[in-house]
């Protein structure tokens, strides 16, 4: 409807404008009720043209025809015809929109010729009548290339939507093969290490019971440690060559990566409050993956200590802390390194936050928080 408003705007001010000049012009006859009908019928046409093009031009052409015959209303008649004449060649009924003109100028040309004075020249009704046909020209003439442009428009904007579809395409396509390329550069660089430390740890405590003494517990945890390094990259790995960004790790495996940092030396309490539930799967993969590298740092840097991990189930967010009673000072500013500058992104392009630093009273805490409300 609010389309529609302008043209039926139009239609009221040409009715408006056709009764004033039956009014005031010299020769025109006085305006009855059924011309006021005819003015109203050609509006209401006008209102409806752009849904239906050919309807409205059929019915403008009719009545202002019979209105320049009934009233002789003048060249004043012909706007109405003119308006419709372009707005149906602009939707495409070229046809039609000729048609309308040669009917309308033939009977408004008739009438002219039928009711001129015997003494009145013929060379001004020549002239109206060429004047006429040079308007209803240049409308055909418009609506045609209004609606030629329409088509350049909307094909503009088809192919500008065919190449960000094709640059998307080949995005997705580049991010495969680099995937590819990295899971072949793991693969022949970690895997032969990995696999290397895990036999040559098993030898070790294969030989320590073959000679009946018990493999000490460093070497225990390395065994444990570099069997699951193994199957972590090799799922991670899977998931570099598979199109799914899943791989099967999330806060239910928690226990595990407690239970294998435990055998490594590290003293491990887990805390959960907040009522467990099903959470999005990447916010998922990436609390676990900031408790594992929270965990491993404090193996590394953080000498004799003792980590707590605890776990917070909000309903609007997820927060996953890991705090430990280490070497860390806050005095002494820490540097980030790739394990905390992997975990900011991994949290940040999530729509989270994560406050890593090192504690008032000894040791370092790291805290993520995920948003669950869907602004990641």
């Amino acid at each position: 409807m609010r389309r529609d408003m302008p043209y039926a705007l139009g239609g009221l001010a040409l009715g408006g404008l056709l009764l004033a000049n039956a009014a005031i012009a010299p020769d025109a006859a006085p305006v009855r009720p059924v011309d006021v009908a005819l003015v109203l019928a050609t509006a209401a046409a006008l209102a409806v043209c752009r849904r239906y093009p050919v309807v409205a031009l059929a019915v403008v052409t009719a009545t202002m025809l019979a209105l320049h015959v009934r009233v002789h209303a003048g060249v004043s008649a012909a706007f109405p015809v003119l308006a419709t004449v372009y707005v149906a060649a602009w939707r495409g009924h070229r046809a039609v929109s000729a048609l309308a003109s040669v009917v309308f100028l033939g009977g408004f040309l008739a009438r002219d010729i039928s009711v001129a004075p015997a003494g009145r020249p013929g060379q001004q009704i020549v002239e109206r009548s060429a004047l006429l046909l040079g308007w209803f020209f240049a409308a055909n003439v418009a609506g045609l290339v209004a609606r030629q442009r329409r088509a350049y428009l909307e094909q503009v904007e088809q192919r500008a939507i065919e190449a960000e579809r094709t640059r998307e395409e080949m995005a997705l396509r580049r991010a495969g093969e680099e995937r590819l390329r990295i899971a072949r550069d793991l693969h022949d660089s970690l895997t032969h290490s990995i696999s290397v430390i895990k036999v040559q740890a098993g030898i070790a405590v294969h030989l320590a019971r073959k000679q009946g003494e018990e493999p000490s517990d460093v070497l225990l945890a390395i065994q444990e440690a570099s069997g699951a390094a193994m199957r972590e990259l090799r799922a991670t790995l899977a998931v570099l060559r598979a199109p799914s960004d899943s791989d099967g790790v999330g806060l239910a495996r928690l226990g595990e990566l407690a239970e294998r940092t435990r055998a490594a030396g590290v003293p491990v309490d887990v805390t959960v409050t907040g009522q467990p539930r099903d959470l999005p799967e990447e916010v998922d993969q990436a609390g676990y993956r900031v408790v594992q590298e929270a965990l491993t740092n404090v193996a590394r840097h953080a000498g004799p200590a003792t980590a707590q991990i605890h776990v917070a189930y909000d309903p609007a967010q997820l927060t996953v802390s890991v705090t430990d009673d280490g070497q860390a000072s806050s005095v002494r500013p820490v540097t980030p390194g790739v394990g905390l500058r992997g975990m900011r992104e991994r949290v940040t392009g999530l729509g989270g936050a994560l406050h890593a630093a090192a504690r008032d009273g000894g040791g370092f805490a790291v805290r993520a928080t995920f948003p669950l409300d869907g602004a990641a």
